[in-house]
Order: C-alpha cells, then sequence, then structure tokens
C-alpha cells in the first residue's frame, strides 16, 4: 500500500521563521565545541577579506585618476598596493575554503556520532514507530545537508562588514543611491523567501514518500533481496513503484519551480530598474563634472557590488530561516527522551541473582495499537531455573521477553527481580546480565571476531573468550572452514566478504549470545535454521551451558523445550497452563493438542 498522497504545502509564515532562528546559537554553540582553534582561524581570515573589496576598489579609482594627471603621480605606487591586495585576497579565500573544509568535515563527523549515540538511548517502543523513522531521517540528512549553513553563516558576517564599509562611501557621494539600492533588491528577495518556504514545507510532507523511495531502491539491488526479486519477478514491479512515486514528487517539485522561476524573473525587472536608474545617476553626475572618472568607477563598482552583496545577505536571511526550520528537524530529534532510562537513585543488578524474577499482573499493548499482547500474567522464574516459553504466533512469547529485559515496561502490574520492581534497577547493569538471542537476530557485515565480540563488546579484544563462546555455540566448526578465520568478514558488502548460510549465521548469534557471559540467558528460537543433527548438539549440551544460570527458552519445536525445568504455554496473551512436559501431556490441555499435531507430522 502506497502512503498517502501528501497535501498541497503551504509556505512557512514569517513569525516560523524568526522562530526558527532560535536554533542558529545552539548550531554556533556545536560548531565551536568542534573546533575553537578552527573557528577562530575562519572569523579572522573573514574579517581580513571583508575589507579588501572596498579597498581594492578605492585604490582602482586612485589608479584611473592617477593615469589621468598629466604628472601621474603616484601611479605605480598604487598599482603597486593593487597588485598586494590582490595576492592578499587569494591567499585569504584559500586559507577560509581550507579552514571551512576542514570544520565542515568535522562538525559532520562530531554531528554524525552524536546522532548514533542519541539513538542508542532511544526506546524500542521508537523505532517500531514509523513517525518515529521520519524524525530520524530527517534528522539523518541534517548531518551533511546543513554544512553550507556554517559557510553561510560566516560569509553573512563577512559580507556585512564589506557592505557597511561600501555603503558609507555610497552615503558619502550621494545619499539617494542607497534608497535605489534597497529597490533593486527587495521584490525579489520577499519572492524567494516566500517560494523557499513552500519547498521546506514540501519536502517536510513528503519526507514519508522519499523514505519509501529509499526503500525500494534499496530491495531492487541489495544482496538480501536478489533471490527473490529474480525468482518472483519483482524487477519490473519495484521500477513500476518507484517511478509512480518519483513521478508523483517530480510534478509536484516541477509545478513549485516553473511558479518560482515566473515570478522570480517579473520581479528581477523591478531590481533591474533600481540599478540603472542609479548607474544613470552616476554617469549624468560624471558628464557634469561633479565626479571624476576614478569617482565613476568606484561607485559604479561600490553600487554594483552593494547590490550583490545586499541580495546575498537578504537571500542568505532567507536561506539561513530555511535551513534552520531543517535545522529545527535535528534538534527536535535530540531532545526526544527515553522513557525508560536510569532514574535518581537506581539500584545496580544483583549479582548473583538469588530470588528470580516474578511477573505480578503483568499487561501489555504495544504503542499505537489497540490489540492486547500481554494480559495480566503472573508467574515465577526461580534462579538457575529453566524455563521454555510455547504459544502459537503471536501468542506473546517474544513480548513477555522484550519486558523481561526492560526493552519495555508494562502498562500495568510489575515485574520483580529479587523482590525489586524492574523499574528500580539501572537498566545498563541490568542488561549487562541479560544474553539474547533474537529470532531476527543481527548478521553483521563485519568480521567474525566483531559479530561474537559483540556480545560483550568491553571484551572485543579478548580472544580466549571469543573462542570459548564459539565452542559453545559450535561456530568454531564454521569459523575452522573460514580462510581469515577470525578476521574473515561477513557478508557480501564489503571485499572479500564470505556469506554464510541461516544455520552458521545463527551459530555465530548463539556465539554472541555465549559470549555475554550473563546470569540471564534468553533464547528465542535458537534453532530455527538449524539442520536435525546441529540442533541435537546444541541442545546435547545445552544443560551444561545454562548450569547455573537463569534460561528462558522459546521454540515451536516440542523436542526441544521438553528439555526445560518448566512450561509456559500462551494463548492470546494469556498464560493458561505451566508445568513440566510430562505434567501437560498427562493434562490433556492446549499444551497436549499441540504435542500430537506436531507428533503426528513425524508418524
Amino acid at each position: 500500500m502506497h502512503p498517502p498522497f501528501p497535501k498541497r504545502p503551504e509556505a512557512a509564515s514569517w513569525r516560523d521563521r524568526w522562530a526558527s532562528l532560535r536554533n542558529i546559537p545552539p548550531l554556533i554553540g556545536m560548531v565551536w565545541e568542534v573546533s575553537p582553534v578552527l573557528c577562530i582561524a575562519t572569523l579572522l581570515l573573514r574579517l581580513l577579506k571583508s575589507l579588501l573589496p572596498a579597498a581594492m576598489l578605492w585604490t582602482a579609482k586612485l589608479i584611473i585618476d592617477a593615469v589621468l594627471d598629466p604628472a601621474h603621480t603616484a601611479l605605480w605606487q598604487w598599482v603597486g598596493l593593487e597588485a598586494g591586495l590582490a595576492v592578499v585576497n587569494d591567499v585569504t579565500a584559500r586559507g577560509i575554503a581550507l579552514a571551512d573544509s576542514l570544520l565542515g568535515d568535522r562538525f559532520t563527523n562530531h554531528v554524525s556520532v552524536r546522532l548514533m549515540r542519541h539513538a542508542t538511548e532511544l526506546d524500542l517502543a521508537h523505532f517500531e514507530d514509523a513517525e518515529f523513522y521520519d524524525k530520524l531521517e530527517r534528522a539523518r540528512r541534517q548531518t551533511t545537508g546543513r554544512l553550507g549553513l556554517l559557510g553561510m553563516l560566516s560569509t553573512m558576517a563577512q559580507d556585512t562588514i564589506t557592505l557597511a564599509t561600501l555603503s558609507a562611501a555610497l552615503i558619502w557621494y550621494y545619499p539617494w543611491l542607497v534608497l535605489l539600492l534597497s529597490v533593486a533588491v527587495i521584490p525579489a528577495f520577499l519572492g524567494e523567501t516566500h517560494f523557499a518556504g513552500l519547498a521546506y514545507s514540501m519536502l517536510f510532507r513528503w519526507t514519508p514518500q522519499r523514505r519509501e523511495l529509499d526503500y525500494v531502491r534499496m530491495l531492487g539491488a541489495s544482496n538480501q533481496s536478489a533471490k527473490e526479486v529474480k525468482i518472483f519477478g519483482l524487477g519490473d514491479y519495484l521500477a513500476r513503484r518507484y517511478r509512480e512515486v518519483a513521478d508523483r514528487f517530480y510534478a509536484e517539485n516541477r509545478a513549485l519551480a516553473l511558479r518560482r522561476a515566473g515570478v522570480g524573473a517579473l520581479l528581477n525587472l523591478l531590481g533591474a530598474a533600481g540599478y540603472y536608474a542609479a548607474y544613470a545617476i552616476i554617469i549624468q553626475r560624471t558628464v557634469n563634472g561633479q565626479l571624476t572618472l576614478g569617482d565613476l568607477t568606484f561607485l559604479a563598482g561600490s553600487f554594483s557590488r552593494s547590490r550583490a552583496l545586499i541580495e546575498g545577505l537578504l537571500g542568505g536571511f532567507a536561506n539561513i530561516s530555511d535551513q534552520a526550520l531543517y535545522l529545527a528537524d535535528l534538534f527536535e530529534f535530540f531532545e526526544m527522551r527515553p522513557r525508560i532510562a536510569r532514574a535518581a537513585g537506581a539500584i545496580p543488578a544483583p549479582r548473583p541473582i538469588r530470588g528470580g524474577f516474578e511477573f505480578r499482573d503483568v499487561s501489555f499493548r504495544y504503542p499505537g495499537s489497540n490489540r492486547i499482547a500481554l494480559d495480566r500474567v503472573s508467574f515465577r522464574i526461580e534462579a538457575g531455573e529453566r524455563i521454555a516459553l510455547i504459544g502459537e504466533n503471536g501468542a506473546g512469547k517474544t513480548t513477555l521477553v522484550k519486558l523481561l529485559a526492560r526493552l519495555y515496561d508494562p502498562d500495568e502490574g510489575a515485574i520483580l527481580l529479587d523482590g525489586a520492581d524492574l523499574r528500580e534497577y539501572d537498566p545498563e547493569s541490568l542488561r549487562a546480565e541479560i544474553g539474547v538471542i533474537f529470532q531476527d537476530y543481527m548478521r553483521y557485515d563485519m568480521p567474525v571476531r566483531e559479530n561474537i565480540g559483540f556480545g560483550r563488546v568491553e571484551a572485543l579484544g579478548d580472544q580466549a573468550r571469543i573462542e570459548d563462546a564459539a565452542r559453545k555455540s559450535l561456530a568454531d566448526a564454521v569459523i575452522a572452514k573460514l580462510a581469515g578465520s577470525y578476521d574473515q568478514m561477513l557478508g557480501r558488502r564489503f571485499e572479500s566478504g564470505a556469506d554464510l548460510s541461516a544455520g552458521q549465521w545463527q551459530k555465530i548469534a548463539l556465539a554472541r549470545a555465549y559470549m555475554r557471559d550473563a546470569q540471564l540467558l534468553i533464547l528465542d528460537e535458537p534453532t530455527a535454521s538449524l539442520d536435525a543433527r546441529a540442533e541435537y548438539e546444541v541442545f546435547l549440551r545445552f544443560a551444561d551451558l545454562t548450569k547455573g544460570k537463569t534460561a528462558v527458552l522459546i521454540s515451536h519445536r516440542f523436542s526441544t523445550v521438553r528439555m526445560a525445568d518448566r512450561i509456559l504455554v500462551l494463548e492470546g496473551g494469556a498464560l493458561i497452563e505451566q508445568g513440566s512436559h510430562e505434567q501437560l501431556v498427562a493434562r490433556r490441555g492446549r499444551y497436549a493438542e499441540l504435542f500430537e499435531l506436531q507428533a503426528a507430522g513425524y508418524r
């Protein structure tokens, strides 16, 4: 299903523009934080460059007047001065470009790292919300998209000083020139400002569709989707879908661009009229003998340069206010706060766990959903006990372990650990004691060492621990066949990467969970991709690997769950049965029914 067509954009108001300028001081603070030395360097260079245009125009006036003077008084001195000013101007421009480039690169890196770190602090619920992804997409675009704003702010300060020096000269010669200068630039500025606001509004509204374009483009050329795209013949369909959305965006953008070009052309006619009126006044005063040819050159150059500067400053203000509107997307993202955070006075997770976990009348709905995922669930998990969760898809098994790992908090009820509510513990300390492998585990396009070591990232350099985790998950046999062993790049994204089968990837993911050496081990369908022999070998040592640990196992395979000390049966988000395999089979309830259905498939 396509996202709905966006509404026609409306321009941001002047109030919105002024309000958006409040984002400029925080941006300047971020830039200063990146490198005070580069900030000072670019400011000093721009201050010097801002004085050069007036000095060079005045030097040109003196040269012309000296040429017309029969005695040619000081002519070559002025020529030498102009040459020196030209060299200083070139060196200064190169210095500014270098400083801005270095500052821009460092700023991009700084903001990218800050954005990544902030994203990791947010709740899992944020990443399961489409609106969040729109905000994240807009924030990511600002990481590089607002680099021009840094140079623009500095350039505006530089141009303001230059304009002040040139305007002082124009006022001294003929004050009315400044009024004509305003007439030459203000109409075009107002028009550009209006259409720039329309452009921002349109891009904001089209964020979901632009994300869809990125996703469809990825599907059409990705190693993850290539097999199904070929087998199911999806290439033409994906190309058509991309073209449909892209054409809709192009049509609206084209209509706006045509209106902007047409109105802008009309308003520029007014600007041209103001400019040539001033030029005619300067020529007339020169013909009348009120000005020298040097004065004519200086004033014509000053007026032309001032017009360009004012257009640049007014346009710069419009662009800055518009970019500040975009910049609001970045700061809005940074202002997002997680609900699951370390509370004041939070306590560390117990080590060792003595009393275990307890669910007390726990109910939960996913944000934005009316369907209850867990409904008044109550049970205990004793320390060192192995629990299995059984139920059909959507019964609430994965939701339960997400709550156990405090990726979510319950809407009602409480989850206790050693008698204290999970919300009283430091979340990082709590999660450090939990090792999890979800059924949708990650396949990192990185070396084997990191794929396993991410289970305990602070021990990434502990080779013995990594190899031990691989041995426990049976991934060591897979790694032994790889040319690069633990340094082998996995996946096809990068050069020399080795792709693994689904079962081999699952063994790597299991090693990542064992790497954590946590007190609570949660395995969500840990053998779903393994063949029968590999599954048997994994669970043959399951009891040894979980000795002294609390384990929660989710699986649809009854040969797996019967190894647990106790089995919990979930249905429709409610706990309907619990007991050992033998007890539940003898009870002839839901578990026995599901067991018989699966057993019948092997007869």
